[in-house]
């Protein structure tokens, strides 16, 4: 059945309508709506895709397509990861869109650059403005769903910046695909439906109840034909006027108008929007040997957690013995599970200890490399027995005094990744995201009388809700005017140390998961001989600092039993990855689009 359906999803993401295009643009050329996925949601089987001078992995067939039609149309990497955000901001609103924040690596041939559109705390925001009247931590949905949860969006003007330097095409003709769909309309699909039925909160904002769901407060069925004008009017100004349309004007006035309404109005001001930069950072990255060949794993810097966290787990795993294979009967073993476990149960302890905005917070010993040392990683592995630690402690990597609290740990959610490369060898990994499924659950529109718009986010709960531990020590990560929050996004770009030669681009959306999906894909690939798909598809596995997460109905009892064996508390629980990756092949490149949703690869 599984094959059936995958067969149903390529059908419908090939096949194109030529009936239906927009306005021809100055080159020529027509974005052609694509025939719309109509198959179910769920666990889909998914072979993998060859192409072999470019190709688009991303999480809705639309998406991809954007992308693949832009790099047909001469389009580079860059280009067509703009496309696809767009697309997917219309079709996937419940992950990113222009109401949110993305961290983007991108590599044009000789280096790799960071270009961090995180979200930033406007000028009124307060270290305890998550606390209630008590003194304690708001609960997570009241946060949430409050105009102090939203962050100033940076998605829109860092692609702008990015575009500046890496656009083959004009700014104005990336947004031909999304503008068509808003205005022509898309087909809600299975993922969609089922994620707008199910959410308790969004129905509460009357804009999003008037667009998302029937009069009875249904959600639109599967295949309804949904159209968003009001997106399709913001877009059309964005492609004309850049994004200083977002930042400033009408649209700045809406953002700011939704996010003083109650429950618990925010302090976003206008000036916070005008104010937004996005900043460039040194893209970290560290060695990793595996098969006799050295790699060189490159992903974002703070505020991400992400690359910091993979590279720690990657590290200490490397100094640890093996008991027996490490993959057996094609799933990771026992042995494998608790050694990965209480690596992670480590990093998750320096993470909560260290990482916050670097513009806010000094790296331990004044540099995050500190934390993916070699010396620093072999101590730290030195800790990792036959029985499961419980807890663990944040080390101390250049000898560095502890001057912060830990944050403790709360929800994280959402987000979409996007992996490109184009002919000319150029590539993008980018996780894009407005946090929780459908962000803040604030729908802004600059005119009431026009369907539709688009959805802001609740970055801000990204941030530590407690800003002090009970001895006064501030958390790195807490609220703080003009800062970024803490994220686990983990664009990855891969290249052989010693030729420099690009080998994957990869990444997923997951909350704090999106570091252990990430890290599956790597260790899959590298150590385990397997093709970037059949990594993809591996059952899910995290350990967040607690417990052993596995993917629900993926592991055998005898796993389970073993882990608690060895002293874990062990938790089935589901584990929806939506990773999307790309690697080099001898004949080119091959895709991978995860099972667990609706993403496609499409390529030359």
């Amino acid at each position: 059945m599984h094959s059936t359906v995958y067969r149903l999803i390529a059908l419908f993401a090939l096949a194109l309508l030529t009936a239906c295009t927009t306005q021809p643009l100055a080159s020529g050329w027509h974005y052609t709506i694509p025939d719309q996925p109509e198959s179910a949601s769920g666990f889909t089987d998914k072979p993998g895709w060859a192409t072999t001078r470019q190709a688009v992995a991303a999480a809705n067939p639309l998406a991809t397509d954007a992308g693949h039609q832009i790099l047909r149309a001469g389009g580079s990497a860059l280009d067509a990861t703009i496309a696809v955000q767009l697309v997917l901001g219309l079709v996937e609103p419940q992950s990113s869109g222009i109401g949110g924040g993305a961290f983007l690596l991108h590599f044009d041939g000789q280096r790799v650059q960071a270009f961090d559109g995180r979200e930033t705390a406007p000028a009124a925001a307060k270290g305890d403005q998550f606390l209630n009247t008590e003194g304690k931590p708001l609960p997570f949905d009241d946060a949430v769903l409050s105009g102090q949860s939203v962050g100033v969006p940076g998605a829109v003007r860092m692609l702008e910046a990015a575009h500046r330097q890496h656009g083959a095409l004009p700014w104005a003709q990336l947004f031909a695909p999304a503008i068509a769909l808003a205005e022509q309309g898309f087909k809600v699909s299975p993922r969609l439906h089922t994620l707008l039925q199910a959410d308790p909160h969004l129905r509460k904002d009357p804009l999003a109840l008037r667009f998302f769901y029937t009069p009875q407060g249904q959600a639109w069925p599967v295949g309804h034909v949904l159209r968003n004008p009001e997106y399709g009017h913001v877009l059309r100004r964005l492609a004309s006027e850049g994004s200083r349309a977002l930042h400033e004007g009408p649209v700045a006035q809406a953002i700011v108008a939704r996010t003083a309404q109650p429950p618990r109005p925010g302090g976003l001001s206008l000036q916070d929007l005008a104010n937004y930069q996005p900043r460039m950072r040194e893209a970290l990255c560290f060695d990793h040997a595996a098969t006799s060949r050295a790699y060189r794993i490159c992903g974002f810097p703070p505020p991400s957690s992400g690359q910091i966290a993979i590279g720690q787990i990657l590290g200490m795993l490397s100094h640890t013995r093996a008991q027996g294979p490490e993959l057996a009967e094609g799933l990771p073993s026992p042995d494998w599970l608790h050694r990965y476990a209480e690596a992670s149960r480590l990093a998750f302890a320096d993470r909560a200890q260290y990482v916050a905005d670097p513009d806010f917070v000094n790296a331990p010993g004044g540099d995050w490399r500190s934390l993916l040392a070699p010396d620093y990683l072999r101590e730290r592995s030195q800790l990792i027995g036959a029985q499961a630690m419980k807890v663990a402690l944040p080390g101390q990597p250049a000898a560095s005094p502890i001057a912060h609290a830990p944050m403790p740990t709360q929800p994280e959610y959402g987000t979409s990744h996007i992996s490109v490369v184009d002919a000319q060898g150029r590539a993008v990994a980018m996780t894009t995201t407005i946090e929780a499924a459908f962000g803040s659950r604030r729908m802004v529109t600059t005119d009431p009388a026009r369907p539709g718009g688009f959805l802001l986010n609740n970055q801000l709960t990204d941030f530590s809700f407690v800003p002090t531990d009970a001895q006064g020590r501030p958390v790195a990560n807490r609220v703080e005017p003009g800062k970024r929050p803490r994220s686990s996004m983990s664009p990855t770009l891969m290249f052989d140390k010693a030729s420099g030669q690009l080998l994957l681009s990869a990444g997923s959306p997951g909350g704090a998961v999106i570091i252990h999906f990430t890290s599956k894909v790597l260790v899959g690939t590298l150590h385990w001989g397997l093709n970037v798909q059949q990594a993809v598809n591996l059952p899910n596995f995290a350990n967040l600092g607690g417990p052993v997460l596995l993917e629900n109905q993926r592991w055998p009892a005898s796993t389970v039993q073993a882990l608690q064996g060895r002293g874990h508390e062990v938790r089935l629980i589901d584990m929806t990855s939506g990773l999307q990756a790309i690697e080099r092949t001898a004949t080119g490149w091959f895709g991978a689009a995860d099972p667990r949703r609706e993403g496609v690869v499409r390529g030359d």
